[in-house]
């Protein structure tokens, strides 16, 4: 059975592990530093576990001497979003989090897999590429399937198909500047102009890019966490269970979308040893400038990024 570490007690981190108990096939290992927090939320899990049926297989601690071996490790740790606040804005405090958060982990564990979830995402998946000197196949940043699952919604809701019939590739940094690829979403095969005007599809992408900060704006005090935890389970699962399924994720790049040094939301297919494949997908002139201007902004914010441990 693979073992699944996950950093971070917090909404997401806990919702994580929620997700992983049902899914099942795999132990969960939820850690946090603040004494109790970790312990207590799955102690509530696996006693929920005979009552809806889920794992109880699960441990909680405050110790990441309990994480070692793990086969995949999940990074939640760090500061949500707060109204007004951009996922640029969170670089600085979240970087030193995610220092700490790489030098405990990767020494318990040399072969896991890394999942990023914290903000700025594509920064921090960087970050911890640079900083655990593992090969980029296994330093991944979950953004795509949450903002691809976003898009799908707010489809659905245009026009009233269930969401399993639509199919949505939104690439790029997790931003302001994301990439909604229309030309290579579909309803059952047929393209959005099918069922939606013009208008619909740009009020469908506006929404997509501020899909969390609409969320934060509610909340008021947190950020999104049940949609971000079933897309980190859902990745995780393809990894586990080695299911070659293709998802947009956060990855280094060296030369694909002509692109050099940058963690970036592409296609790549998941199984067990990580990105077994990075799909390059035909862009045309507008595609390619709006994937320019999401690189910009990520280059933007890595400018802040001091890579010293």
């Amino acid at each position: 059975m693979s073992k699944v570490s996950i950093i971070g007690a917090g909404y997401v981190g806990s919702t994580i592990a929620h997700w992983a108990m049902v899914s099942g096939g795999c132990q969960v290992v939820l850690v946090d530093i603040v004494e109790g927090l970790a312990k207590g939320k799955i102690l509530d899990l696996i006693q929920a576990g005979p009552i809806a049926g889920h794992s109880v297989d699960a441990i909680g601690s405050s110790n990441y001497n309990d994480t070692a071996n793990s086969d995949l490790v999940i990074i939640t740790a760090g500061v949500p979003r707060k109204p007004g606040m951009t996922r640029e804005d969170l670089v600085q405090v979240n970087a030193d989090i995610i220092k700490s958060v790489i030098n405990e982990v990767v020494p318990r564990s040399p072969n896991a897999i890394l999942l990023m979830m914290t903000n700025p995402l594509d920064t921090m998946t960087y970050l911890a590429y640079k900083l655990s000197g593992f090969p980029r196949e296994r330093v991944i940043g979950q953004a795509g399937v949450l903002d691809s699952g976003r898009m799908r919604t707010f489809i659905a809701i245009e026009t009233g198909i269930d969401p399993e019939n639509i199919h949505t590739t939104v690439l790029g940094g997790h931003g302001d500047e994301m990439v909604p690829l229309v030309r290579y979403s579909h309803i059952a095969g047929m393209p959005l102009s099918y069922f939606l005007s013009q208008e619909q599809i740009d009020r469908i992408i506006a929404r997509t890019r501020d899909g969390g900060a609409e969320i934060v704006r509610y909340l008021k005090t947190g950020s999104a966490f049940y949609a971000p935890g079933a897309s980190a389970c859902k990745m995780a699962q393809a990894i586990i269970k080695n299911q070659h399924h293709i998802y947009p994720a956060s990855v280094y790049l060296q030369g694909e979308y002509g692109m050099e040094d940058i963690c970036f939301g592409v296609p790549v297919m998941l199984g067990r040893t990580g990105v077994e494949r990075i799909i390059e997908l035909e862009l045309n002139d507008e595609e390619k400038a709006a994937m320019q201007r999401s690189a910009d902004l990520i280059r933007s914010t890595m400018a802040h990024l001091k890579l010293d441990r």
